[in-house]
Formats: structure tokens, sequence, C-alpha cells
């Protein structure tokens, strides 16, 4: 098939994803954060939203709509802005509310709905403009220039990309699953957590904020 890679780009593909999908990012500590505070589910939809965010992603390079924004010092300083301000705002939400299941007045447990945790994952994705850059600058790495189908080849790695991170990331997704019981008797140690995430997206907030563009 034209759109697909041929098997040794493809193998230096899947090497350069392993390694992106295991570095930590705003995404992992999202997805590992809502599992700890609603388990596997609540961590599986906000992984879900990521991936959901990364494939709007890759449509949009592939038709250089991506490109043109990274290109655009007006349009890529305001994508940071929006960014890292979303970042801090989930940091400040660690801080205030925490990742432990909140209680109501009846006494019965609280968490955050599926749904919630899907859309701010693709919020997560969406407003993080080094996930732009993944997409324009590293992706073309694997498609040689004057390619006729760039088009389909750049949508494909990014869709393998997405598809490749699935097992890695619902087997850490499981591991953190394991511990959230255990950390949950555990007040303290649940707060230290929060206090670690939130610093996180603070660290990556201003990562974004000194990210340049091409």
């Amino acid at each position: 098939m034209t759109f697909i890679p041929d098997p040794s780009t493809l193998l230096a593909f899947s090497l350069a994803c392993f390694i992106l999908t295991i570095t930590p990012g705003p995404d992992m500590t999202l997805f590992l954060g809502r599992t700890l505070a609603g388990g596997r589910a609540a961590g599986i939809a906000a992984f879900a939203g990521a991936s959901t965010g990364s494939l709007i992603h890759t449509t949009l390079a592939a038709v250089g709509l991506s490109a043109l924004i990274a290109a655009s010092p007006e349009a890529f300083f305001v994508l940071k802005i929006v960014g890292a301000g979303y970042l801090i705002f989930l940091a400040v939400q660690a801080i205030r509310f925490g990742s432990t299941f909140r209680v109501d007045a009846k006494g019965a447990p609280k968490a955050r709905s599926l749904k919630r945790s899907w859309l701010t994952g693709i919020g997560i994705n969406l407003s993080n403009p080094k996930i732009i850059l993944f997409f324009v600058t590293f992706l073309p790495q694997f498609i040689e220039a004057g390619d006729p189908h760039a088009g389909g080849k750049l949508f494909f790695l990014g869709v393998y990309f997405i598809v490749f991170s699935v097992p890695f990331c619902i087997a850490m997704i499981f591991a953190a699953d394991g511990l959230s019981a255990a950390l949950k008797r555990r007040p303290t140690i649940t707060r230290a957590i929060d206090w670690v995430f939130a610093s996180v997206f603070s660290v990556f907030a201003v990562k974004i904020l000194l990210t340049q563009g091409r």
C-alpha cells in the first residue's frame, strides 16, 4: 500500500515510538493521576482522550494546518499561552481537590466522570504546542522529500504511533490501579502525590512556554 512506509523505516519509527511512549509528559501525568483517583476506568478514559487529541493533530498535520500554526508566530504564541494556562489550571485543581475521591454531603464517594476525564485528555493534547511540533517536525523525518504519498504516510505514522502506545500505556494504568487502594489508605502519601502531580504539570507548563516554533 502506498501509504505504508518500507519495513526498515517502520522499524526505526517503532523504536522512536517506544522511547517517546515511555517518556513522561503531561498526558502520562494526567492518565496516571486519574487512575489513582478513580481507578483504571478513569485512567483509560483520560488516555483515550489524549489519544483522541493526538488523532486530531495527526489529521491536521496531514492536511498541513498544524504546520501553518507552527509557522505563524502569533498563532503559536497564543497556543503556548493556552497550553501552559491549561496545565497550571490542572496543577491548581490537583492541590485544591486532590487526587483522592471527593465526598459529598451524604458521605458517598464522588469521582470525576469518565466523560470529564476523556475531555480533559483531549484538552491536554490539543492545547500542547509541543504535540504540534512533534507531528510537523518529527513525523516528516520518516518520509522522503517529494513523496507523492506524503500526506497518507504522515497520517499512517500518526495513527501508528497512537496504536503503538496503547499496550504500554494500558500496562501503566493497570500498575497504577494496583497501587491506588493502598495509597487511599494513606492520606499523607496521597497528598504528597497530589503535590508531585501539580509540580510536574507546572514544570511542563514552563517547558511549553519555552517551546520555540520552527
